[in-house]
C-alpha cells in the first residue's frame, strides 16, 4: 500500500522561525519520510499571522535535515485543519495512493482521523510523541480548542462529503 506523509501546519513566528509545534510536527514527517523512503510528503498550511507559508517552512527544514525535495508537496493555501485535509484528499486521489500517515500533535490525530474518515479515505497516525507535547498549559488550551473544533468540522466534512456525492 502506497501512502502519504501529511503534515500539519503550525504557527510561524513573527521572526519567520518555527514555532515548537511545527517543528516538532517536521520532526514527525522526517522520521515518517525515514520509516518509508518511498512516500511522498505533503506539506500543508499557508501563510498565517507572519511569513512564510507553514509549508515552504517545513519543506526548507525537511531539506535541511536531508530529505529528497523531490518528495515534497506543498499546499501554501489550506488556512485550518479542514482546509489541510481537503487539499490533501484530493492529492491522495489524485496520485492513486491508499491513505495518509497523520504528522500532527496527539491531541490533534483524532479530528484529523475524522475527517479523513468522513471524506472516505483511510489514515493512521505518524510516529508522533504519546502523552503530552509541550507544556501541560499549552496541551490543556490544544485539547480545549479541540473539543470546540470537533463539532464545527464535522458538519463541514458531512457537508463536503454531501456535495462530492
Amino acid at each position: 500500500m502506497a501512502w502519504a506523509i501529511v503534515i500539519f501546519g503550525a504557527a510561524v513566528w513573527p521572526d519567520g522561525g518555527p514555532s515548537p509545534s511545527l517543528r516538532r510536527r517536521v520532526a514527525y514527517g522526517r522520521q515518517a519520510a525515514l520509516d518509508d523512503p518511498a512516500a511522498l510528503i505533503f506539506c500543508s498550511g499557508g501563510v498565517g499571522r507572519h511569513g512564510p507559508s507553514e509549508a515552504s517552512l517545513m519543506a526548507d527544514l525537511l531539506i535541511q535535515s536531508g530529505v529528497d525535495p523531490g518528495r515534497l508537496v506543498l499546499d501554501e493555501a489550506s488556512g485550518d485543519t479542514m482546509d489541510n485535509v481537503r487539499a490533501a484528499a484530493r492529492f491522495i486521489r489524485a496520485e492513486g495512493l491508499d491513505g495518509a500517515v497523520l504528522c500532527t500533535d496527539g491531541y490533534h490525530v483524532p479530528r484529523a482521523r475524522m475527517l479523513f474518515a468522513m471524506l472516505g479515505l483511510e489514515s493512521r497516525p505518524g510516529p508522533i510523541t504519546k502523552g503530552y507535547a509541550g507544556t501541560r498549559a499549552h496541551w490543556l488550551r490544544m485539547v480545549t480548542r479541540e473539543m470546540a473544533a470537533y463539532p464545527y468540522d464535522f458538519l463541514l466534512a458531512a457537508l463536503s462529503r454531501r456535495k462530492a456525492l
